[in-house]
């Protein structure tokens, strides 16, 4: 089944979207819900896996990780990356200032067009950076500010840290 907008019978607001509540968390894209992969266990497995390493490595340099977090990249535009790394909380639940990392981990139904335009709003936002990973093969890519790079060694880096992915199956 692929990713789809949930039916609604006529656009909505920012304001309308934020009052509503999913069982799976949806984003907001230009007046419209648009329904996130319901993920698989290996996604699931490797999102785990990132909030323990990317909080360990993060926690004393202070940063902060979370899953899920409803991030707005411009006025008409929330995302929900799958782990989000942010310097302070946010005010009111929202983060509405760049996060340092957006992770994007990849279900069978992500189309490779709709993840390229979650990773390039979060670089326009001014996101440092962005991981996408393919959970079934621990490939993916590394996004910044200038430019992108593919990962086949399993290593994700940023300027601050590194996580070899391959370390999840141990």
């Amino acid at each position: 089944m692929a990713v789809a907008e949930l039916v609604v019978p006529e656009q909505i607001t920012a304001a309308q979207y934020l009052r509503m509540s999913f069982e799976h968390d949806a984003e907001f894209v230009e007046g419209r819900i648009v329904e996130r992969a319901m993920p698989t266990w290996e996604h699931s497995f490797m999102q785990g896996f990132l909030i323990r390493e990317l909080w360990r490595l993060g926690q004393p340099v202070g940063f902060i990780v979370v899953p899920e977090q409803r991030v707005q990249v411009s006025s008409e535009h929330f995302r929900v990356p799958d782990v989000c790394v942010v310097t302070e909380a946010p005010v009111g639940g929202i983060v509405t200032t760049p996060p340092y990392l957006c992770v994007e981990i990849l279900s069978p139904e992500d189309s490779a067009a709709a993840t390229l335009a979650k990773v390039r709003e979060y670089l326009h936002f001014g996101v440092a950076w962005v991981w996408v990973i393919d959970p079934l093969t621990l490939a993916g890519q590394v996004h910044n500010q200038t430019g992108a790079a593919n990962v086949e060694d399993r290593v994700f880096s940023t300027d601050r840290f590194s996580v070899d992915v391959t370390d999840m199956n141990r």
